[in-house]
């Protein structure tokens, strides 16, 4: 049903290939029965996209209803009928779904970018949202394109050119808007925007978001990791930047230079606790794994754990699914 590797395609950085983007863009006009555009214009990321869009440009109206919208909903009926709807739910699962849990967070984190600064002037947000509302996501519709026809010749044809080469596009009847993909990407393995050293997300405008493990933060942020302190993530007054600093500084190093003192300790390692103010405690349960390590050391591992958790027993037991007493392990690891 594709041509294409939807996943890299999501993933991908670095300028691509522009005539061809293009050529997709007046493709995807042909197959909604439109004119070309009098012009297709770039902007280095969707932030420099929304802006020139806002500032007055003669675009005419909106056709992404014809060109993405129609085509879209066609293709999806299609399935339905093919396949009823427990196997369109399948189909979507073994081909969409995984990939949009990821790209969605990247989204929705670039939406919020754009709106950020213009916070508190109900207007211009608006404004921002609503052209936004206009945009067809090339590369970050690869996940719903990966489970449809998009095979040469077919009505999603020219909307997965764009998709390949290019990032977010605004079709309008005079102009189409097409963005830029990132230069880069930084991901965990969960695929959430991540990186404490630098933005997570870079465009060639210099539009940049920061995040640590899918949460943004600011930028001066992260520069301040480096230099933490148990002092100083106590002192931070925001719940989230300060779990944060403790994921970066480490629970482990945390426990040792604030000397704290366990909970509870049984056979199956240590129980401690953070008291964390404006926020619920975390947890954790210290324990060793008896196989040994090549040097013959043992490997400390610590897992958190739900804040009611009394017994380090009932906190490993937890991590496997189990009430503490039917916790019976025949090997600690």
């Amino acid at each position: 049903m594709s041509t294409y590797d939807w996943r890299a395609v999501a993933a991908a950085t670095g300028a691509g290939d522009r005539a061809r983007a293009e050529a997709g863009v007046r493709l995807a006009y042909t197959c909604a029965g439109l004119a070309e555009p009098e012009q297709i214009r770039w902007a280095g990321s969707p932030r420099e996209a929304v802006r020139l869009l806002d500032a007055g440009l003669d675009t005419g109206a909106s056709v992404r209803t014809a060109i993405r919208d129609a085509p879209w909903a066609a293709e999806r009926e299609r399935l339905h009928t093919a396949l009823c709807t427990h196997g369109y739910s399948a189909h979507w699962r073994a081909t969409g779904a995984p990939l949009w849990d990821v790209t969605e967070m990247v989204v929705d984190r670039i939406r919020t970018g754009i709106t950020e600064p213009v916070a508190g002037t109900g207007g211009a947000t608006r404004r921002l949202r609503l052209l936004m509302l206009d945009a067809v996501l090339g590369q970050h519709d690869a996940a719903w394109l990966s489970a449809f026809d998009t095979t040469p010749g077919s009505p999603l044809d020219g909307i997965a050119a764009v998709a390949a080469e290019a990032g977010w596009w605004w079709p309008y009847e005079k102009i189409a808007v097409v963005s830029e993909r990132p230069l880069e990407l930084h991901r965990d393995e969960a695929g959430r925007l991540d990186r404490g050293d630098g933005p997570a997300l870079v465009y060639a405008d210099g539009f940049a978001l920061h995040a640590w493990r899918g949460m943004p933060v600011p930028a001066d942020f992260l520069d301040g990791l480096r230099e933490l302190t148990p002092q100083r993530i106590r002192a931070e007054e925001n719940a989230e930047l300060r779990r944060v600093m403790l994921e970066y500084y480490g629970y482990d190093r945390y426990l040792t230079e604030s000397e704290a003192t366990p909970l509870h300790r049984d056979e199956t390692g240590v129980l401690w606790r953070i008291a964390l103010a404006d926020d619920e405690d975390v947890v954790m349960v210290e324990v060793v794994n008896s196989t040994p390590e090549p040097d013959g050391s043992h490997r400390v591992y610590w897992l958190r754990v739900p804040p009611a958790t009394r017994t380090a027993r009932e906190g490993v037991a937890w991590t496997f699914g189990l009430a503490a007493e039917a916790y019976e392990p025949v090997q600690q690891t």
